[in-house]
C-alpha cells in the first residue's frame, strides 16, 4: 500500500503545480493586454540570445543590442530601458550620464550581473548575460566586474582594517598571494600609510580609495563605478577621477562610470547620455584637452567636448532638450529640411 499512497501524493502534487501555472498565467493575462511589452518583448529574447560567446580580437568589453527592462507589478509595467544600443571597447573609459529615472543605474546593474534584461542582447568580456547558469553568475560578479558604489556602506567592513578590506574578496579565489596583492593595490590608491587603520578611522575619501582597491582585488576585466565622486568634496573627486585615468591609462582597465558629475563628465574621453531608456547623444573630448590636468583649466567653463546625437535603428534620433527648447514648439510637430547635406530643424510655425 505505500507505493500506491506515495504515487497517488506525487500526482496530486503534481496536479496542484499544474493548476498554480494555470491561475498564474490567468492572472499574468487579466493583468496585462494584447500590447503588453512583456508579450512583445519574448520573441526579442529568444532570438537575441542565439549566441553563447562573442570572442575574437575586435570583441568589444561590452555589447549591448536593442536592450530592453521591464519592471513588472500586480499594478502597472515600468520600461526601464527602451532599445538601449551601446558598445565599450577594451580598454575603454566611458562616463554614463542622464537624469534621474533615464535607465543608467539599471543598465550598470545589468553589467555587474544584479540585474537581468527582459529582452535584447548584453555580452559582457564576450559572456552572454542572458544564458548565464546561477553558478555562472556568481563566478561572473566574482572574476569579470568589480563595483564601486557611492554608498560606502555597501563596499566596506566597518570591524575590518583597509588592509583586510583589500583582501575579503580574494578568499574567494584560489590567489596564494593575497597581502601582496593588497599591498600593491594600497599602494596604487596612494593609501599604504593607512593599511591597518578601520574605517571608522579613515575620511570618506579615503575610504572611497580603499572601496577602488576592494574592487580592483580579483583583477576585474571590466570595473564598474556608480556615481564614485558623489558624496567627496572637489579636491577628494579629482583625486578619484585621476586614479581611475591612471588604471586606464597604464594598466589598460576598462572601465564605466556612471556620474552626475558635471565636471567628472566633462573630462572623460567618450562620455554616453540616457534619456527615456535609451542613448541619446554621446560626447567626445576635444584632443586638446585629452592630456590637460585639473589645475591648467576650468573644466565646467570650458566646452572640452564634441557632442552627438545618436541615429538608431529606425532612423530616429533624440534631439538635445535645450536645443527643442530653443525652437519654443508649441505642438509635437517639427519641420525637417536638408540643404547641402545639412539637416535644418525649424518650428513649423515661423516663416523663413
Amino acid at each position: 500500500m505505500g507505493k500506491p499512497d506515495k504515487m497517488n501524493k506525487n500526482i496530486k502534487d503534481t496536479n496542484e503545480e499544474v493548476k498554480d501555472i494555470q491561475d498564474t498565467s490567468a492572472e499574468e493575462v487579466k493583468e496585462g493586454s494584447a500590447e503588453s511589452m512583456s508579450a512583445i518583448t519574448s520573441d526579442m529574447a529568444n532570438e537575441a540570445t542565439d549566441n553563447d560567446l562573442i570572442s575574437g580580437d575586435n570583441a568589444p568589453m561590452v555589447l549591448a543590442e536593442n536592450l530592453v527592462k521591464i519592471y513588472k507589478t500586480s499594478e502597472l509595467e515600468v520600461l526601464a530601458l527602451q532599445g538601449l544600443d551601446l558598445r565599450v571597447e577594451r580598454g575603454e573609459l566611458t562616463a554614463i550620464i542622464g537624469n534621474s529615472g533615464s535607465g543608467k543605474s539599471t543598465f550598470l546593474n545589468m553589467l555587474g550581473g544584479l540585474d537581468e534584461p527582459s529582452a535584447g542582447k548584453l555580452f559582457v568580456d564576450g559572456k552572454n548575460l542572458f544564458k548565464l547558469t546561477n553558478k555562472e553568475k556568481v563566478l561572473y560578479k566574482r572574476d569579470t566586474v568589480g563595483f564601486v558604489w557611492q554608498n560606502n556602506g555597501r563596499n566596506l567592513l566597518p570591524f575590518m582594517n583597509a588592509m583586510e578590506n583589500i583582501m575579503t574578496p580574494m578568499h574567494l579565489t584560489s590567489d596564494k598571494n593575497k597581502k601582496e596583492r593588497a599591498l600593491e593595490l594600497l599602494d596604487l590608491v596612494g593609501m599604504s600609510h593607512r593599511k591597518y587603520s578601520r574605517m571608522n578611522q579613515l575620511s570618506g575619501g579615503e575610504q572611497q580609495r580603499i572601496a577602488i582597491a576592494i574592487a580592483l582585488a580579483n583583477r576585474p576585466k571590466l570595473l564598474l563605478a556608480d556615481e564614485p565622486t558623489g558624496s567627496v568634496d572637489r579636491k577628494t573627486a579629482d583625486y578619484i577621477f585621476d586614479l581611475f585615468k591612471r588604471l586606464n591609462t597604464e594598466y589598460h582597465q576598462t572601465i564605466i562610470i556612471v556620474t552626475h558629475d558635471v565636471e567628472l563628465s566633462k573630462k572623460v574621453a567618450r562620455v554616453v547620455a540616457i534619456r527615456d531608456g535609451k542613448i541619446s547623444s554621446e560626447r567626445i573630448l576635444k584632443e586638446h584637452y585629452s592630456n590637460l590636468g585639473n589645475g591648467e583649466i576650468n573644466w565646467m567653463e570650458e566646452e572640452t567636448q564634441d557632442e552627438f546625437s545618436i541615429v538608431d535603428r529606425a532612423g530616429r534620433i533624440q534631439i538635445p532638450r535645450n536645443m527643442l527648447d530653443s525652437l519654443e514648439l508649441k505642438g509635437n510637430k517639427i519641420k525637417v529640411t536638408i540643404e547641402d547635406k545639412t539637416i535644418m530643424l525649424q518650428n513649423p510655425e515661423e516663416k523663413i
